[in-house]
């Protein structure tokens, strides 16, 4: 039996077609690149209702575009959210997301098992600007309640922390934020919107770096920012948005406008305010490669997730692996935790140490050869790095620990060639050591 008109489509064809229709001008089927810095006014009122937020249409691609519009409104139908801002990474969806809510004086609690370049961000540079940063353990949720006081102004987590892959239990620290009147921020990217719709589970913003997996094929850098327009900012803590904002004529973001927009206030001031005055706006042409990527995610996420479990499989039983962390393996310390959320794959990275310590994951790194050593993940190829001297390097011995990070761990990015490749490649390099 056919689907009624009212049910919403299924998530392969949200992929597929989501915003995307066919171009009124030209009739084309693809999304057209406008490669167009600004857009004309069809009168004086027309460009003062835009500007006003009276209407909503095309000003500048700064603020917006319409081939980034097609991807923001697909990913905002994936996510199951009521509005998405793209950005130029995932690192300005996350600092433009917590300078949209916090001000000077106020705090945030975070997860501290982080990507190194969030770690530092929250560490070292929010705190230069009056905003710190109070750090909890994603395995005991009960450090977030603990953390939270009456300056805090967010919750943050990573569904699967990079690079230890601990599984945060989303729902129960959600109803944590909540109970305290707090937005929960998800980083999704590990899991994409394909393995895990985090707004189902309590997630108020949810950040995705479009250069991972939804992109797919290392071609371009983007980051996405997705409103579940579920949380109510109309809360006296929450002075950007009930307080006249001199960014933006005097207006109170949460009681100023009509109910409709009032739920995605979260995303009009980030679009209007960080956005548009600071500038890390995505390019259409980068928008146009995320969009070629969506199109498969649901093709490619389910090989990576098998592809990666048969790897994490594998290096358990191989002598020279130490150890071995992916959340699909019975015996992980947040396997349970994790199997009550994921029920479709674990994702596509697993990390491992390598016996002999860091000399000997640094030529087992040297040896592979299918494997890329590079600093991405989430690509079509497979990936190798060292994050104790590379991505993670900017931290302190003490802070790679508290974050998960041993020094003879190598993180493995598994793509989507033929396992048997993948499995050969891991062993001849193995066998090096």
């Amino acid at each position: 039996m056919g689907k009624s008109a009212a049910e919403k489509p299924a998530f392969a064809t949200d992929a597929v077609h989501g915003g995307q229709k066919p171009d009124p001008t030209t009739l084309a089927r693809a999304t057209p690149v406008y490669r167009t810095s600004s857009f004309v006014f069809k009168s004086t009122e027309h460009a003062a209702n835009l500007f006003a937020l009276k209407e909503f249409g095309n000003i500048y691609t700064r603020l917006g575009n319409p081939t980034t519009e097609v991807l923001e409104t697909t990913v905002t139908a994936l996510e199951g959210g009521a509005a998405s801002v793209a950005v130029a990474s995932g690192t300005a969806a996350i600092f433009n997301t917590v300078i949209t809510i916090a001000k000077l004086g106020d705090e945030i609690v975070s997860a501290s098992n982080l990507y190194g370049g969030t770690y530092t961000m929250f560490d070292s540079i929010l705190p230069d600007l009056g905003i710190v940063t109070r750090f909890a353990d994603v395995k005991d949720p009960s450090t977030f309640e603990k953390a939270i006081n009456d300056k805090t102004r967010l919750v943050y987590i990573e569904t699967i922390g990079n690079p230890a892959l601990d599984f945060a239990d989303i729902s129960t620290i959600a109803a944590i934020a909540h109970k305290h009147g707090l937005p929960l921020v998800v980083d999704a990217t590990f899991t994409t919107p394909y393995l895990l719709r985090t707004i189902e589970h309590g997630a108020d913003i949810v950040v995705n770096s479009l250069t991972k997996w939804l992109g797919g094929h290392g071609t371009a850098i983007g980051g996405i920012v997705t409103d579940a327009g579920t949380f109510d900012w109309n809360k006296p803590k929450f002075k950007a948005f009930t307080e006249p904002d001199k960014n933006y004529h005097g207006l109170r973001w949460a009681i100023d406008l009509p109910p409709e927009l009032a739920r995605i206030a979260f995303a009009l001031r980030f679009r209007t305010v960080p956005l548009r005055n600071l500038g890390a706006c995505l390019a259409p042409d980068n928008a146009w490669f995320f969009l070629q990527g969506i199109e498969t995610l649901h093709l490619r996420m389910p090989r990576h997730a098998e592809n990666a479990l048969a790897v994490a499989k594998f290096l358990k039983k191989h002598p020279k692996a130490a150890w071995v962390r992916y959340p699909g393996l019975e015996d992980d310390p947040t396997y349970k935790t994790a199997s009550r959320y994921l029920k479709k794959g674990f994702g596509g990275m697993v990390v491992f140490g390598v016996k002999g310590g860091r000399k000997a994951g640094e030529k087992f790194i040297e040896a592979l050869s299918l494997f890329s050593h590079l600093a991405n993940v989430g690509d079509a190829k497979s990936l190798a790095l060292h994050p104790a001297s590379t991505s993670h390097s900017q931290l302190t011995d003490e802070q790679q620990l508290e974050s998960g990070l041993s020094p003879d761990l190598v993180r493995l990015s598994i793509g989507l060639e033929d396992i048997s490749d993948i499995l050969a490649d891991l062993e001849q390099a193995l066998a090096k050591i």
